[in-house]
């Protein structure tokens, strides 16, 4: 069942331009232009307005994207059916977070000895990538860190709620004063306290900044920010040899003798989440990747 030409009228539609799509799709743009050429001249009518660049549908553009959008999830179910009478196939699955990949490295062996002949396709990207895939169906599950669960109704199971704590150097004077009795920082002392020095921020869209951008704003502080970026990894080792301060999910706040790690008052969390993409039928392969996904935050 080749249903790769209603990929292309989605991916168009997504996308709402011909090169992006092109692009995505990995064709040529004259390609996938003569593509939708011949396919409105089959049909009779336009599928598509075009507006100075941008592809919008026409009514009958949103009929036919309707059901190539079913035909895909016909196949797709069949397909995920018949792979799970014999075990095989594949699962496609959005990591967004340091905690998601540690999980993965250690269940995904015991998980290929249960199904040896289904392939794990991980993508790794950041929420509102890894978001889009859920909602287009390009992915099957996505263990995901989130600030608000309200967008995917239904489709996600929450794991735990993790803490956001914020990380200083040893070397740091608060450190120094309040090592020994673990003193809570104070939200609303964030600027007091730390005006004077440089902070590690994770990058815009990632769910640490928001969190990060939300405490900073009810400061009206505006800090010196020596770089931005997502490698908790490395914002730690960075942390580590004095280079600034930053906020960090607990789950990478792992014992180092140079960081000291403090928990805001009130505490600060984010979600750490499955979400599931629309019309998933889950077969036993999900089902049991699932449940692994779940234990393994329980003995965590």
């Amino acid at each position: 069942m080749d249903v790769r030409y209603l990929t292309y009228v989605i991916e168009i539609a997504e996308q709402g331009n011909m090169t992006k799509a092109a692009e995505n799709l990995f064709v040529s743009q004259s390609s996938l232009s003569q593509y939708l050429s011949k396919l409105e001249s089959e049909l009779g009518t336009p599928l598509f307005d075009r507006m100075k660049g941008e592809l919008r549908l026409t009514q009958a553009g949103e009929m036919y994207l309707e059901a190539a959008k079913s035909v895909i999830n016909i196949q797709r179910k069949l397909y995920q059916n018949l792979n799970g009478l014999s075990d095989t196939g594949k699962i496609i699955l959005g990591i967004t977070s340091q905690w998601g990949l540690k999980m993965m490295t250690e269940i995904i062996s015991k998980f290929k000895d249960r199904f040896p002949n289904v392939t794990l396709e991980i993508i790794e990207d950041n929420v509102i990538p890894i978001t889009k895939l859920i909602h287009s169906e390009k992915v099957d599950l996505a263990l995901m860190a989130a600030n608000d669960c309200s967008e995917f109704g239904d489709q996600c199971e929450i794991l735990r709620r993790e803490e956001v704590v914020f990380a200083l150097p040893n070397s740091h004077k608060f450190c120094a004063l309040h090592r020994d009795d673990l003193k809570d920082i104070s939200q609303n002392e964030l600027k007091e306290l730390f005006k004077d020095d440089s902070f590690i921020l994770s990058k815009q869209g990632s769910t640490i900044r928001f969190i990060a951008d939300k405490i900073l704003k009810m400061n009206n502080f505006v800090p010196d920010t020596v770089c931005e970026m997502n490698s908790m990894v490395a914002v730690r080792e960075m942390v580590s040899k004095g280079i600034g301060v930053s906020f960090i999910p607990s789950t990478c706040a792992e014992p180092n003798h140079n960081v000291t790690y403090f928990s805001f008052s009130p505490k600060v969390f984010r979600y750490n989440i499955i979400a599931y993409r629309k019309n998933l039928v889950l077969n036993n392969p999900e089902k049991y990747l699932i449940n692994l996904f779940k234990n393994y935050q329980l003995n965590t």
